[in-house]
């Protein structure tokens, strides 16, 4: 017999909202197996579905049922009008106990499935959630953070699509009884999008509402320009453990915006005796100059960034 998926599909029921920020609302789901739903890191992964147009979710759950079954291949097989939308999202928390998780959403108008179920969503209201089921036998998926055991130093980007993530690392990191060097850069819409997390981090919050003229992940470049990693680099490359320094392949503006293909994710390859690390989650091109800038201007070992890009510039994210 097979083993049992890793995830599985959740039905959940909105509980309560709570607005967390200008820009940011927190939704907090119950169901009746979300007390065995699993989360593995703090920015572990999951789809939400949404019915549109007054649609049904009975058809993804009917699908669902069925044993080993591609049950998300027949999923994407649905009629247009029966297939729910789906949108990739971070666990904020669990509480298996009360049966209640947490997922945050970014506030930005009614042009996307997602963001219009987040503007008009009241308690009561009905979704589909793939997460980690607790007594699964697969492997762990569906998250990146994984700094090594032995870390010294720690580099986290992040724009506001990533922001629960990262707050998520920060509040874990604020727990260790041997605290890394920790430095943070978030931007966010609007200065009001600033909320308190904890102070182990050097912590910088960016908001484009302070410089208007400024693009999407401008701010994060240039804060990251003004951290000095130079002594751990250069350590890092006299390191004979380091497995390679090779540069990212280049791309233009034009060409990296047109590459449907263009890596959206790049895991860090470490083991745990490594003294640094970055974690980057931004919009994808935000994400691959950051990356970009570390590992070519900068000289980082490649090996020693994990970037993944949220979201696209221009595309239906919400």
């Amino acid at each position: 017999m097979a083993a049992k998926p890793s995830y599985q599909l959740f039905d959940i029921t909105l509980a309560r909202r709570t607005q967390v920020s200008a820009s940011l609302v927190r939704f907090t789901f119950t169901g009746p197996d979300v007390g065995h739903m699993a989360t593995y890191a703090p920015d572990q992964r999951v789809k939400l579905f949404f019915p549109e147009g007054g649609g049904s979710l009975d058809p993804l759950f009917e699908i669902a049922k069925l044993e080993e079954h591609d049950w998300y291949g027949a999923y994407r097989a649905l009629p247009n009008a029966q297939r729910p939308s789906a949108r990739t999202y971070t666990i904020r928390a669990l509480r298996p106990e009360k049966a209640e998780v947490d997922v945050e959403f970014v506030l930005h108008g009614d042009n996307g499935p997602a963001s219009r179920w987040a503007m008009h969503a009241r308690p009561g209201d009905r979704l589909a959630m793939t997460a980690p089921d607790a007594n699964a036998e697969g492997p762990k998926l569906g998250y990146e953070w994984k700094p090594p055991q032995g870390v010294r130093r720690i580099l986290i980007i992040a724009d506001e699509t990533a922001l629960p993530a990262a707050a998520g690392i920060l509040e874990i990191l604020d727990d260790l009884p041997l605290k890394p060097r920790v430095e943070a850069l978030i931007e966010v819409p609007r200065s009001d999008d600033v909320q308190p997390l904890p102070q182990a981090a050097k912590l910088r919050w960016l908001a484009r509402d302070a410089e208007p003229s400024c693009q999407h992940g401008e701010l994060l470049m240039r804060a990251l320009r003004d951290i000095d990693l130079q002594q751990e680099i250069v350590a890092l490359r006299g390191n004979p453990s380091t497995v390679s320094n090779g540069s990212e392949d280049e791309q233009g503006e034009d060409e990296l915006s047109q590459d449907e293909n263009a890596p959206l994710w790049e895991s860090a390859t470490l083991d745990d005796s490594a003294p640094f690390y970055a974690w980057i989650a931004a919009e994808t091109k935000v994400a691959m100059k950051l990356r970009r800038y570390l590992v070519n201007e900068c000289g980082l070992p490649k090996q020693y960034v994990t970037s993944m890009g949220y979201w696209r510039q221009g595309k239906s994210n919400g």
